[in-house]
């Protein structure tokens, strides 16, 4: 073997140990609520036929590399198609987690943005589909990269501004039905 060769096994060798040490799995990144248990019903009090108010989220495992966190609920059941029931967006990627009960308005307690649900307002409008069958309620959490700045903030607005910037994503589903 040439000089050069030999120079190499300890090069690749470091090579080896930077890309199995990238490839160790990190703490995943996790939304979870003590109001219900993934898969189950959302209590009424989190819907339109009680109280109306967002339920308690923890966030956990974020990366440390993300800058910014979106929130998005929807109902992918929806009659006409995926019905968004709050949007938050340019959470601070420090964010543990969202009390209950988080007031309408443009700003979040903690940092971020609440954006324009399908309803029609800002803010959290709880699970309220037609009578019959549940429908399935997606509370989908990003990390990413950078802060965005939607032209729009609704949920397909942010989610086209989130292009490019996603480092990880996560999501816990509830369901309701009356």
């Amino acid at each position: 073997m040439s000089k050069c060769g030999s120079k190499l096994v300890p090069v690749l060798a470091a090579a080896a140990i930077l890309i199995a040490a990238n490839a160790w799995p990190q703490s995943k990144m996790e939304i979870r609520t003590d109001a219900f248990a993934p898969g189950t019903s959302i209590p009424d009090k989190y819907t339109c036929s009680g109280e109306n108010i967002s339920p308690p989220l923890a966030i956990s495992g974020v990366p440390q590399s993300a800058k910014a966190l979106v929130l998005i609920v929807d109902d992918p059941d929806a009659p006409a198609g995926t019905f968004v029931h709050w949007v938050v967006y340019n959470m601070p990627p420090q964010t543990k987690g969202i009390d209950a009960g988080v007031k309408p308005g443009n700003t979040m307690p903690g940092g971020g943005m609440q954006g324009r649900n399908d309803f029609g307002g800002v803010g959290y409008g709880g699970p309220c589909p037609p009578p019959g069958s549940s429908h399935h309620y997606r509370f989908r959490l990003f990390a990413l990269n950078g802060e965005i700045t939607p032209q729009a903030t609704t949920g397909p607005g942010v989610e086209q501004a989130m292009q490019g910037h996603i480092l990880t994503s996560t999501e816990m589903v509830g369901t309701f039905g009356r």
